[in-house]
């Protein structure tokens, strides 16, 4: 079963070239421990590499019991990111869910059985955040991808994310309350070792409905606005 978080209809997607909706574009700069941080660290060891792992926030001046939040341990699986036609799908392994996460076309008329012409950029439509949790996606093979980020807060806009291409050889920690999408590979097919919070909890934008636009992410270097 298809999951998005934003809750929506994905075969009745607004339409980029009937002007129902825009897009915005966001920056793309290069991965490194310094652009990186306030968005999490670079992991360039997935087995040695530990998640962070926040209590459940504390609602009132009674305290959360100790080991009942999502202290309860890390799941560890694979992420596989697939491009189906002019879509792109996600399958996470770890928590047993598949998404569709962007579409290489005006995703009103995005089909599966029709080849993309443009792989240069993708258009996603969500992005979500674990407030109890970081996220590790190391790639396998040495897949480069794209990670789009924003920095925590509830009142996020697009302006706020910034694309950061990783060129393969690291994988990334994304810390707790980092709006995120899953990576967005530059290949058709790529394998991400995943590690999570056991428990984790989700909170998300759907830019379509708050924004009225896509989220345009530059997916090869030298081609961003900024």
């Amino acid at each position: 079963m298809l999951s998005n978080f934003a809750a929506v209809n994905l075969s009745t997607m607004p339409s980029l070239e009937r002007g129902e909706v825009r897009a915005h574009r966001v920056p793309l700069i290069t991965a490194t421990a310094d652009s990186f941080r306030g968005y999490g660290r670079l992991a360039p060891d997935f087995a040695r590499d530990r998640v962070t792992i926040v209590t459940w926030p504390q609602p009132g001046w009674r305290p959360v019991v100790p080991g009942t939040g999502n202290e309860g341990g890390i799941v560890q699986d694979s992420f596989v990111m697939e491009r189906r036609g002019e879509i792109q799908h996600a399958v996470n392994r770890a928590v047993g869910r598949s998404y569709i996460t962007g579409w290489f076309t005006d995703p009103a008329v995005a089909s599966e059985n029709r080849q993309p012409t443009d792989t240069s950029r993708i258009y996603t439509h969500e992005a979500n955040y674990h407030p109890d949790g970081g996220q590790i996606f190391s790639p396998r093979d040495g897949a480069a991808f794209v990670a789009l980020l924003a920095k925590p807060g509830d009142d996020v806009a697009p302006e706020d994310f910034v694309g950061f291409y990783c060129d393969g050889s690291f994988g990334i920690h994304i810390d707790p309350g980092v709006w995120h999408q899953p990576v967005f590979p530059l290949g058709s097919t790529a394998v991400f070792d995943d590690k999570q919070g056991r428990v984790h909890a989700c909170i998300a934008v759907d830019f379509v409905t708050e924004f009225g636009c896509y989220l345009e992410v530059p997916l090869l270097p030298g081609l961003s606005e900024a």
